[in-house]
């Protein structure tokens, strides 16, 4: 049985007057002093309010803060619409590390009896195989973390323990490819007060309107609630029908099946593949670290320019777990040499990659790019595992049938991809500077980040390595950064991953 009701969501803090600390802050701006929020009055409230809005001054709505709880929302739902713009914070319940029970998950109303016992019986499949999954790799997983962590015969029983808890959750890491994409997470999501404007306006316009609309129109009857001023003074209504860019596209199963096709043969044997970079990547960040320090190129080199940069023994900024890069006027020089892949990720592995949001994507929409066969990434711990296999392929097989089952039944493209597995694969053109690609190597060419976004890091630090050799020549994780500058060399304590990749990056081989 699927545990399922509608979305709860919490406002669990929010600035007190919302709407008259953003009409004090433009007060501000024409004042030599800070205007407080009580001495706003009802004629600015009607008159600055409105006017800084439809301007375009937006900034002053930034201010207010709304942290909400959400609960039953689906993960399709938080990746289409909620984590595809930067401009958010949440903490988001794992499924890498937090072992799924009972089914819970996103089921539409006003489905048919026929259609609903279609999709509820989708869902169910998926978590029987979860489940299986979960029972069949621990065996693979122990066997290769005791490998890893040398766990011997004399081997206490603490150590085993230890040892078997790393195992079952690198189990269930690789087994939730076969959870549907419905699934119901959990967070803190904290927002502007513009962002939540935003949000409101384009609520219709992804993958989710009829989820997204349900829980934004909750949040911003809550945020009325705080303050009703915030959003009956000023805003706009959410965008309907045809105004609605991205409902003007027919969707073409053919012509996904054949981009798909495409984009593969593209891509080779490669998760990501540098398509486009800055051309003088390296004489630029050279010649913007000279204008900082205001030097000329006889007193500082291109090499020794970027050495500056980039070096963790030179520029020790680069050490910090921070990520200081973006305040410091010497590190900034990075921010000039782009880089634009396309990669293939599953749904699972790009609803982390898509939290870099300084690297932005322009991610597709599956209502418009499913396809009507299978389509996914299976974990290589899966493809090296008969049994595995062949529960994952039967799981996989049976959502896309019913996806199929539930379209010839007159179910919404929009409501019948939510059964589509995590491991349905998702592909698109990615884009970052330098500067913010440092930091997401940095966390994602460690041992211990998700596999599929560790082997797309190492794809692009190999390619970007060959053409701008200098600039990549100090990228890597925080062990092969802090090796012999810093105690500890690695920053993951206890979870340590159990190999010394300092002594030989990027020559390692992931065997988990």
């Amino acid at each position: 049985m699927i545990l399922t009701g509608p979305p709860k969501v919490t406002l669990r803090a929010a600035r007190p007057r919302a709407y008259d600390g953003a009409i004090a802050a433009a007060r501000t701006c024409y004042s030599p002093r800070v205007i407080e929020d009580s001495e706003i009055t009802d004629k600015q409230r009607d008159s600055i309010g409105p006017l800084t809005f439809t301007a375009g001054h937006h900034t002053v709505f930034q201010h207010a803060t709304f942290e909400f709880g959400l609960e039953n929302v689906s993960r399709q739902f938080v990746w289409a619409f909620l984590h595809s713009h930067p401009f958010y914070n949440s903490e988001q319940s794992s499924q890498r590390f937090v072992k799924l029970g009972e089914p819970r998950a996103y089921v539409p109303d006003g489905l048919s009896p026929e259609a609903r016992a279609v999709y509820e019986a989708s869902i169910e499949k998926g978590w029987e195989a979860y489940a299986r999954l979960s029972q069949i790799l621990v065996k693979d997983t122990t066997e290769i973390i005791s490998g890893i962590r040398h766990l011997s015969a004399a081997a206490s029983d603490a150590r085993r323990k230890k040892v078997a808890r790393e195992a079952e959750k690198k189990a269930i890491e690789v087994a939730r490819y076969a959870i549907p994409i419905g699934a119901f997470t959990s967070m803190v999501h904290s927002i502007s007060g513009i962002v939540l404007h935003r949000l409101y306006r384009m609520s219709r316009s992804s993958d989710t309107p009829t989820e997204a609309s349900v829980v934004i129109g909750e949040m911003v009857r809550l945020a009325k609630e705080h303050d009703p001023a915030f959003f009956e003074r000023v805003g706009e209504a959410p965008f309907e029908g045809d105004a609605i860019v991205e409902s003007r596209w027919p969707r073409s199963a053919a012509a996904a099946a054949s981009t798909a096709a495409e984009i593969d043969a593209q891509l080779g044997s490669r998760v990501s593949l540098l398509v486009d970079h800055t051309a003088n990547a390296e004489k630029i960040t050279a010649d913007a670290m000279r204008a900082v320090l205001g030097v000329d190129r006889a007193a500082l080199s291109d090499d020794d320019a970027i050495e500056r940069a980039l070096s963790p023994g030179l520029n020790q900024y680069r050490l910090d777990a921070m990520d200081l890069s973006p305040y410091s006027p010497l590190s900034r020089v990075s921010h000039h040499a782009s880089y634009t892949f396309l990669k293939k990720l599953s749904h699972t592995a790009d609803s982390q990659d898509q939290r870099h949001r300084m690297t932005p994507a322009s991610r597709p929409m599956l209502t418009l790019t499913h396809t009507k066969a299978p389509d996914v990434i299976v974990p290589p711990l899966i493809a090296a595992s008969l049994e595995a296999r062949a529960v994952f392929e039967d799981a996989v097989a049976a959502a896309w049938k019913a996806k199929e089952t539930l379209l010839s039944m007159g179910v919404r493209d929009e409501l019948a991809v939510y059964v589509l597995p995590n491991a349905t694969a998702l592909r698109f053109h990615e884009s970052g500077s330098l500067m913010y690609l440092a930091h997401k190597w940095v966390m994602r060419t460690c041992l211990n980040a998700q596999e599929e976004i560790y082997r797309a890091s190492m794809d692009e630090l190999e390619q970007v390595r060959a053409v701008h050799p200098r600039l990549a020549k100090h990228m890597g994780p925080p062990c092969v950064l802090r090796r012999g500058r810093i105690s500890p060399t690695c920053t993951e304590g206890e979870h340590f991953c159990g190999i010394p990749v300092w002594r030989d990056f990027p020559n390692i081989v992931r065997r988990l």
